[in-house]
């Protein structure tokens, strides 16, 4: 079943700069810029400017999948502005049984050592994506926080830490070791 024509809509809050180019999306706000590339889904997407700013999505004669896609970049585009906005921030705690995992940040925050991952010599590095630093909490032990304005690259960076501390030819319900995501967030929060 094909619809006619489905649309989705998004208010664009005060103090934000949208603009939209051949389904080239750049969001700009109080902390910097985001660029995302959609040209890969095929869709309308027009930025209304009145007394609100406005950007309407448009699916022609789209079915099931394809009309899927105008929520998917309505929640890129809400997550761009939260980004330049507020930030996003992931906080990761380590988690060992016995070798304390010793984690060193390097080159401003911008990479992470793993030492002593139960108890193995190999030293571990992780480079954060662009824009993403990395910072060991003050209130916490153990705790490590990413922060930056891109969702995507602030998860993933979370998830290359998490990824590389794989417990290997164990069982994984014993060795419960490794760097895990406790918290996500916002950077700056409500007050």
């Amino acid at each position: 079943m094909r619809d006619v024509l489905k649309t989705e809509e998004l208010d664009i809050p005060e103090g934000i700069e949208v603009s939209i180019k051949s389904r080239l999306i750049t969001v700009t706000g109080p902390r910097g810029t985001l660029t995302k590339n959609i040209r890969h889904v095929d869709m309308d997407i027009r930025l209304l400017k009145g007394k609100t700013t406005k950007v309407t999505l448009a699916v022609w004669q789209g079915g099931r999948k394809h009309v899927a896609c105008l929520r998917t970049i309505k929640s890129l585009i809400t997550n761009m502005i939260t980004g330049v906005t507020k930030g996003f921030q992931y906080k990761m705690r380590a988690v060992y049984a016995h070798f304390p995992i010793n984690c060193i940040i390097q080159n401003d925050g911008h990479s992470v050592e793993i030492r002593n991952f139960l108890g193995e010599k190999t030293v571990r590095h992780v480079n954060m994506l662009e824009g993403v630093v990395v910072e060991e909490s003050k209130a916490q032990k153990d705790e490590l926080i990413l922060y930056g304005n891109d969702i995507d690259h602030v998860s993933q960076s979370a998830a290359s830490i998490q990824g590389v501390c794989r417990v290997r030819n164990k069982d994984i319900r014993k060795f419960l070791d490794g760097i895990y995501v406790s918290d996500k967030g916002t950077y700056v929060t409500d007050v």
